[in-house]
């Protein structure tokens, strides 16, 4: 995918400041020919994130937490793979949610009862795994990008300062409690344009099991980006939280979101209670200012 210059190979030539860290080049083929991020040898502060983020700006580095997560796998065990990641713009978001509706939502959405996956006996009665509901009638063609919430009137730089400051406070809060979230956070750098292009940049594989090209999701985050104000705040070997500067503020736009959510990442109704897609909009995304997602 298309970079700015990578400031990582010289970091004390572009004036940072920064406390002891790693420099990760390790990929699923080999070494990579630049460094793909830089990340701190220690646990993060939850102070960190605002500064971090003001001296990274200036030389074209983002930043985002890590996490080893409960089995300590740090990104140089994270089978990066920058070379199988293309450039986010060439992907429309509404034409990656669609194709991965019709994929998934056909067989789990639509072919389960809307409470879950439990299957129902001639009685009607829910079958081993214990769910109940009424059998759907299929979740219907793709229905599109939610609508944009509406915005206070502000400007654009504003309505960013206003971003990055929700950012800072998810990173902040995700920080100083790591084992109620995913375990120990570390700080990192990473050379991108935007927050939504991080995980390609570093050619991240997290959704693997999902998509091979992790910027076709990069693309939907972008939209996000556009719409939600949303910024990739934390990655794991396979999980991200994304903090969420304009979410939805009424059940019929967290709905219509849930939806997008699903297409993007299945894992999260099909394999967490109450695999519901309308109790997911309201417990997971209405009001709610940090997303998580895992994929399998």
């Amino acid at each position: 995918m298309a970079m700015l210059p990578n400031p990582l190979p010289d970091l004390a030539a572009a004036g940072l400041d920064l406390p002891p860290g790693s420099l990760v080049d390790a990929t699923l083929d080999g070494p990579w020919h630049e460094p793909l991020l830089w990340y701190a040898d220690g646990a993060a502060d939850p102070r960190d994130w605002a500064g971090l983020r003001a001296a990274g700006r200036r030389v074209g580095l983002l930043p985002v937490l890590v996490t080893g997560g409960h089995r300590d796998q740090w990104p140089e065990d994270w089978d990066l793979s920058p070379a199988s990641a293309s450039y986010p713009g060439d992907h429309d978001a509404d034409e990656v949610l669609a194709g991965y509706w019709r994929e998934y939502a056909d067989d789990e959405v639509g072919g389960a009862p809307a409470g879950g996956s439990g299957e129902r006996g001639e009685s009607g009665e829910v079958g081993e795994s214990g769910h109940s509901g009424e059998r759907s009638g299929g979740p219907g063609p793709w229905p599109g990008l939610a609508p944009v919430p509406a915005r206070e009137s502000a400007g654009a730089a504003e309505s960013a300062e206003s971003a990055d400051t929700v950012a800072a406070g998810i990173a902040g809060v995700v920080a100083a409690d790591a084992d109620l979230w995913l375990g120990e956070t570390r700080t990192a750098l990473v050379p991108a344009r935007r927050s939504a292009d991080i995980p390609a940049a570093i050619g991240w594989t997290g959704p693997m099991n999902h998509e091979n090209d992790v910027a076709r999701l990069c693309a939907v985050l972008r939209s996000w980006e556009d719409r939600y104000d949303a910024r990739v705040v934390l990655l794991g070997f396979d999980t991200m939280i994304v903090s969420v500067g304009r979410p939805p503020a009424t059940i019929e736009e967290a709905r219509a979101l849930a939806a997008e959510h699903y297409a993007f990442c299945p894992d999260n109704i099909d394999q967490s209670p109450p695999y519901d897609l309308h109790a997911y909009a309201e417990k997971a995304v209405l009001d709610q200012e940090a997303w998580s997602f895992w994929w399998d």
